[in-house]
């Protein structure tokens, strides 16, 4: 640090005395008189003394040559107009036998512009010494932080050379240069892509979820293979994930409709250490919740959202759903306002190995729920549901379709029932997204099941936002259904996580429908009747089912062993069960 406070004192110096003399002479046309010959030492003396102290005062002379920025320039423009204020107050006093005014006013700029161009030359020269060949950069949206990210190019803290700036909303900005990079329209992006050689780009804007996978798709079509975006938190250059690209974005998400539901409250919630009951806790107590009661027959789960979870306002039932009389002491030790029920035993291929375990869990364990929520008089009770129960081919969505029968049809008395259905989440445990991940971490070939198979695709932490918006509406065994958007096809999803890790080569095998599987996923969402007031979701109108044949049908259900019974049975619940057995291959 010392060595670059005497540098700058030496430069300054020395900038100094050519600047002052440069005034004299221009003052007196390049001829100086001998009296005032006299007077320039004396001057130079003064003035650096004055300029040195106030540089000091501004701490002008700590600053870091790379960081040199306008708040710095500010502060040296201050010094300066204090130091001349200062010495021409002498002058008034002294005379000007010590300087003319005129020569104080033309040095004052001068010096000005001397030391200031003296620190940016040398902020740019080290700027310059980043190559700028490597990697040409082509950043994409205009807002504040792009300026940022350029100077973070520059410094060379980031291994990017911007050459060019493609703005995605208008043409507002088009042809304007900032920082000296120019400013195209998105129209433009083919032929600067090419004209600059780009090989990576930056998204610095918050791009919708179209615009994103627009610009994504087109970016990879054009050979840009390495695309990052900007953290809208963080300002940290991050990977753009597949996550990113389906994420939907619900627009009427209302936040405080929900917390005002919660707040206060004392919240139950089954499969608590799951996928979609973990991201249901760490929300639940977002909202202020009063207490949360943990239910979760996984000992590691437990522990872990246990963990997780940033306060102690919570309790831990280590309790399988299907034992109803330990589920009843939870009831009967807390007075619970309302039960989330996302204990299921979800994976379609294990349910089809594991007929009755899948039935014992995710009916009777149901079951077992619905009816203490309503024996103990909680208010509501909402249910995890799923796509695969529409018209469902395999056993897991059977047995979550009896489940909203069972909703359906109970008397309730006191207790709101809701059920709400969505598809796929993004992230959850065994979905193929981490699948895909894992193959192609391995360089294995991707393997999809059917190359026309689709599915829906939400954000786990979007889903569960909307299920405790959709309880809000609950009041009489209704269904409720996410707006999931577009089925993605699976093939084409494998294809984008290829490009995402630069991975195109690995092959797509096709390995043929699992059993249960098939290739379309329902959710009953075209009917105009079916809108509530939120346009993310619908309610389906409810299915009858005498309350007590359904009862002695699930106990039947459960009382069989052989499990050609058990699938005979769940036909007669769920006559629109149509069992894919078998796997297809093509």
């Amino acid at each position: 640090m010392y060595r670059r406070v005497l540098f700058f004192l030496f430069g300054d110096a020395l900038l100094s005395i050519i600047s002052l003399y440069l005034a004299y002479s221009l003052r007196f046309n390049f001829s100086i008189p001998d009296s005032y010959l006299e007077t320039i030492p004396f001057a130079f003396i003064t003035l650096f003394i004055l300029k040195a102290s106030l540089f000091f005062m501004y701490k002008v002379y700590f600053i870091i040559w790379k960081l040199f920025t306008l708040n710095d320039i500010r502060s040296i423009i201050k010094a300066h107009f204090f130091a001349y204020s200062i010495f021409a107050i002498f002058i008034i006093f002294y005379g000007e036998q010590t300087a003319p005014k005129s020569v104080l006013i033309i040095d004052l700029f001068l010096s000005l512009s001397f030391l200031t161009l003296f620190r940016m030359a040398r902020r740019l020269q080290l700027e310059s010494r980043i190559t700028e060949k490597i990697n040409p950069t082509l950043l994409i949206g205009v807002d504040e932080k792009l300026h940022y990210t350029i100077q973070k190019a520059r410094k060379g803290n980031i291994p990017y050379h911007p050459v060019a700036i493609l703005n995605i909303d208008d043409k507002k900005f088009e042809n304007s240069y900032i920082s000296g990079i120019r400013v195209y329209h998105r129209d433009e992006v083919s032929q600067i892509i090419k004209s600059y050689g780009i090989s990576s780009a930056i998204i610095i804007s918050e791009l919708n979820h179209e615009q994103l996978n627009n610009t994504f798709d087109q970016l990879a079509e054009l050979g840009v293979t390495d695309i990052k975006s900007l953290s809208t938190f963080s300002n940290r250059i991050q990977d753009i994930s597949i996550e990113d690209l389906l994420a939907r974005n619900p627009q009427d998400l209302d936040l405080k409709t929900v917390q005002s539901s919660i707040e206060g409250k004392t919240v139950l919630i089954t499969g608590a250490g799951g996928s979609i009951g973990s991201e249901l806790s760490k929300q639940v107590e977002s909202f202020g919740a009063k207490e949360l009661i943990l239910v979760e027959h996984s000992e590691f789960n437990l522990y872990k959202i246990d963990a997780d979870l940033k306060s102690n306002n919570h309790r831990n039932y280590l309790i399988d759903i299907k034992d109803r009389e330990r589920l009843k002491t939870v009831f009967q030790e807390n007075r619970i306002d309302l039960v989330l029920h996302s204990a299921a035993y979800k994976h379609v291929p294990l349910c089809e190995e594991n007929i009755e375990s899948a039935i014992e869990n995710n009916v009777l364990g149901s079951k077992n729920l619905i009816d203490l929520s309503i024996e103990f008089s909680v208010p509501k009770i909402v249910i995890i549901s799923t796509d695969k129960a529409v018209r469902p081919t395999n056993v897991m969505g059977t047995t979550k379709r009896i489940v909203e029968l069972y909703a359906q049809n109970i008397d309730s008395k006191n207790t709101e029932i809701g059920a709400v259905r969505f598809g796929n989440v993004l992230g959850s445990s065994g979905s193929v997204i981490p699948k895909f991940r894992e193959q192609i971490e391995k360089n294995e070939p991707i393997t999809v099941t059917h190359p026309d198979i689709t599915r829906y695709f939400m954000l786990i932490s979007e889903a569960c936002q909307l299920v405790l918006q959709a309880g809000t509406l609950a009041k009489s065994g209704e269904i409720f259904i996410l707006d999931m958007g577009k089925p993605v096809k699976i093939v084409d999803l494998a294809k984008r996580m290829l490009t995402l890790y630069g991975k195109e080569s690995l092959p797509i095998e096709f390995i043929g429908l699992r059993k249960g599987e098939k290739k379309y996923e329902e959710l009953l969402i075209s009917d105009a009747e079916m809108k509530t007031q939120y346009s993310s979701i619908f309610v389906t109108t409810p299915t009858e089912y005498k309350i007590e044949k359904l009862k002695n049908d699930i106990d039947k259900l459960i009382e069989t062993k052989k499990d050609i019974d058990k699938l005979s049975i769940l036909k007669e619940i769920v006559p629109e069960f149509n069992h894919n057995k078998m796997i297809e291959v093509k």
